[in-house]
This record gives structure tokens, C-alpha cells and sequence, in this order.
């Protein structure tokens, strides 16, 4: 039996892991209480072991609600995104860095180092890639969402140091396929191609269809949270982070398998009308290199068809 924290519950990726968590537990033990923070919620619980805290993680009084019971494990997801967070600087913060460290350090009361997973970005790399990323290129964040993140890492590295948690930080890439128009998120199109496409309707996207990205369903990632919050921590690498495993594909790659799928007439919806900004920020990607990832036993969808299958699954 076990106490799980999730930030961020309401969230694509948070949904989809709180499913998951009641369905099937975690690392073969079954969650007790499920407390989820988040500014609100759709609706009240259905399932009793469910506690829904309505506020914000910058709220130190939200977050000792949260632990106001012993913690076995947190997966803090919850964050201002890249386009948010540059138009309003002090909420990027106070939710991206602030509040982050918040939680760790209000941890410290806990009668055992909790697993806290924290879900960073591929924003750190910034703009300027090499010809290729593996596991030792430097950051170099583009936007403030980037540099709060990478922060946040090295905050998890040092609350473990400290003995407060038992932290693992994973950089997510491109997760598919997000409902909604993405109000905020410059990544959107990523996701819009999958359900436009799917319901037979047209859209422009801003970048061009050579551009290259870097993918993972939400399915597989859930997937590697989980995963990250089950191994056993002695296998970490001493910056107890990681880049998720991804499969690179182009944009029409992306939009040939969906066409593939739902009618070859399809590909005649999609309209490209690059920006230059978002072309460097988000398709722009070299290869990816992932094996101490991999060989901790992080993994991607391994095929195009599956990544399609697995995004539009939830």
C-alpha cells in the first residue's frame, strides 16, 4: 500500500498517469491514497482512494496538505509552458523553480526519503543543437522554461545529496497526442496533427514538413515515469536525470503514417507555413542517443505505427 502525490493531475500527461496509477498500482503495490494537486478540477473523484487539492504548488499550504501524510512517492508534472512562461516571467518561476523546490524541500519531515519524479524538458538543450545529443551534451536553454527546468534538476540532485528524496529527473520530449489547441504550448502542432488528421479536418502547421522532431506517445511516456519511480535507485547516474528515449522523425513522416491510417487523402489537409522561431526551437532536432537511458530500462514506442497507436489510445 502506498501514498502517491502527482502534480499537474489535470494535465495530459498527469490524466493519463493518475488512470494508471488506480488501474494498476505501482511497482506491483497498490496505491492507498492518490492525492492530486492542480489549480482546479473537472470534477469531484470517483474512486475513494482519490484526494483532490484545488490551488497552486506555490502555495506552501497546498503543498503541506498534500504531505499532511506519510509520502511514499511524488511525480511532479506540473509547470507554466515554454509560451506561457515567456510572456509572464514571475509565474514561470514562481510554478517552473519556485515552487519546485518547495516541494522538495517540505519533504524533508517525511519518515522516509520518498521516489520524486520530476518531468523536465528537452527545452534545456536550447535552440543551437550539435550534429547530434547524446547523454553528455551540454544544456544550453533558449527560453526561461529551459533554464527553470534545468534548475529543477539540479534541485532534485542536491534534495537527494541531502537525503530528503530519492529523485530521478527525466527530460520529456514531444508527448502526443495532447487534446485541445495547446493554449500556451509552441509544440501544439505536434499534437494537432494527430487529431485533425484523425477527424478528417484541415490545418496549417508552423514548420516546415522536412523539419525534425523528436517523439514519444503519452502511453510509453507514462510508461517511463512509472518506471523511473519503481527502479532501484541504485542504478541512477550520479545527475539522477535523464533524456527520454525517442523516435526522430520528420513532420511528413509523421504525417504519411497518419495518412496511412486514416485515408491517403488526408496529407492534402495539411498546410505548411514555417516560422523560423519555432522551426529551430521544435523541429530542428539532430539524432538522439540514449543508451544509459535505455539500459536503465527507459524506452520509446519503437515504431511510427506504434507511437500513432499509443497517442491516440487515451
Amino acid at each position: 500500500m502506498s501514498h502517491v502525490v502527482v502534480t499537474g493531475a489535470q494535465g495530459f500527461v498527469g490524466r493519463a498517469l493518475v488512470k494508471r496509477l488506480l488501474a494498476d498500482g505501482l511497482g506491483g503495490r497498490a496505491v492507498s491514497k492518490l492525492t492530486l494537486l492542480d489549480i482546479g478540477f473537472d470534477a469531484a473523484p470517483t474512486d475513494s482512494r482519490v484526494n483532490q487539492i484545488a490551488g497552486s504548488i506555490a502555495d506552501a499550504q497546498i503543498r503541506a496538505q498534500a504531505y499532511a501524510s506519510p509520502v511514499d512517492a511524488v511525480f511532479h508534472l506540473a509547470s507554466i509552458p515554454g509560451g506561457a512562461a515567456e510572456r509572464d516571467y514571475a509565474l514561470g518561476r514562481a510554478i517552473n523553480l519556485d515552487a519546485t523546490l518547495g516541494l522538495l524541500e517540505d519533504l524533508r519531515g517525511q519518515p522516509r526519503a520518498p521516489r520524486f519524479v520530476f518531468a523536465s524538458t528537452v527545452a534545456v538543450y536550447g535552440e543551437k543543437l550539435p550534429e547530434f545529443v547524446d547523454e553528455h551534451t551540454l544544456p544550453a536553454p533558449a527560453l526561461s522554461y529551459g533554464a527553470h527546468k534545468l534548475m529543477g534538476e539540479a534541485l532534485v540532485a542536491d534534495a537527494t545529496r541531502l537525503g530528503w528524496v530519492q529523485g530521478c529527473s527525466l527530460r520529456l520530449p514531444g508527448v502526443v497526442a495532447r487534446p485541445g489547441d495547446g493554449a500556451g504550448m509552441m509544440s501544439a502542432f505536434m499534437s494537432q496533427l494527430f487529431w485533425k488528421l484523425a477527424a478528417n479536418e484541415a490545418l496549417t502547421v508552423p514548420v516546415s514538413p522536412e523539419g525534425v522532431a523528436w517523439w514519444i506517445s503519452v502511453g510509453a511516456c507514462v510508461d517511463n515515469l512509472l518506471h523511473a519511480a519503481t527502479v532501484d535507485a541504485e542504478r541512477f547516474n550520479a545527475r539522477r536525470c535523464y533524456q527520454m528515449p525517442v523516435l526522430r522523425l520528420t513532420i511528413a513522416e509523421v504525417v504519411d503514417a497518419l495518412a496511412a491510417r486514416f485515408g491517403s487523402e488526408r496529407k492534402a489537409l495539411v498546410t505548411y507555413a514555417p516560422d523560423p522561431f519555432i522551426e529551430r526551437l521544435f523541429a530542428a532536432y539532430p539524432p538522439l542517443y540514449t543508451p544509459q537511458a535505455e539500459q536503465l530500462g527507459l524506452r520509446h514506442d519503437g515504431t511510427v505505427e506504434q507511437l500513432i497507436e499509443r497517442a491516440i489510445a487515451h
